[in-house]
């Protein structure tokens, strides 16, 4: 009898382990599909959320570049309305430049008119003074041409007469070199602008309109007649 329970037992014993073995068996089945569930559903999970951030961006894109059209549009007036301003500035300072430029060329043609009519003033305003200063010597000079010219042959020889003609020749020097010269007038025809007839005399020999004789000699101060030489004309 005490086999027969021994051997129940061991039955007992060995079913127990297979069905522990299968219920193993079946759990590692069960673990193994819920594995392979899971890594499915990640997979699908991940390419669900690939579409929607490839979604996303293309929004995303699309937004900025309506962004960028509006901000484009309304950029447009104000920078085209900033630079015709800057262009008025600029074609104001221009007209300002232009203007100030002409006005300070005005004034510097101005200024040299006024520099050269100034100088001439002062040339005019010099031979004037000139003029008067050399028409009070002339009678010195006149007056030692009068002298000379009532000297005899042996007066001409004495020291003293000598001595004047020499300060006679020198202050005819001294009136050359600034510009005084006699006028010609024995045998040249007579010209008002350089002669002053006082007599007038018939004269076969002499030509027509002609100066034969000087009573006093007439002079030039530069381009201008300081004196006019006093004559005597023939026919």
């Amino acid at each position: 009898m005490e086999e027969i329970r021994n051997e129940e037992v061991q039955d007992e014993t060995i079913q127990n382990e297979a069905a522990g073995a299968e219920t193993t068996t079946a759990e590692k089945t069960s673990d193994q599909d819920t594995a392979s569930n899971q890594s499915s559903g990640t997979a699908s999970t991940d390419s669900v959320n690939e579409d929607g951030e490839e979604k996303n961006s293309e929004e995303a894109e699309v937004v900025k570049e309506d962004a960028a059209k509006e901000e484009s549009a309304s950029g447009e007036p104000e920078k085209k309305g900033f630079f015709s301003k800057k262009k008025k500035e600029k074609d104001k300072r221009d007209q300002q430049i232009e203007e100030l430029t002409d006005r300070v060329q005005r004034q510097m043609a101005e200024f040299d008119n006024f520099r050269k009519r100034s100088e001439k003033e002062k040339s005019a305003m010099f031979e004037v003074g000139a003029k008067s200063v050399l028409e009070k010597i002339l009678p010195t000079v006149d007056n030692f041409e009068r002298g000379f010219a009532n000297l005899s042959e042996e007066q001409k020889q004495d020291a003293f007469a000598q001595g004047m003609e020499k300060v006679y020749r020198q202050l005819l020097t001294a009136l050359e070199g600034i510009g005084v010269k006699p006028i010609e007038a024995v045998g040249q025809p007579f010209d008002p602008n350089f002669h002053n007839a006082v007599m007038h005399v018939e004269d076969e020999e002499a030509g027509e309109n002609v100066v034969v004789e000087e009573f006093q000699k007439g002079y030039m101060y530069r381009d201008n007649v300081l004196r006019h030489s006093m004559v005597k004309v023939a026919n």
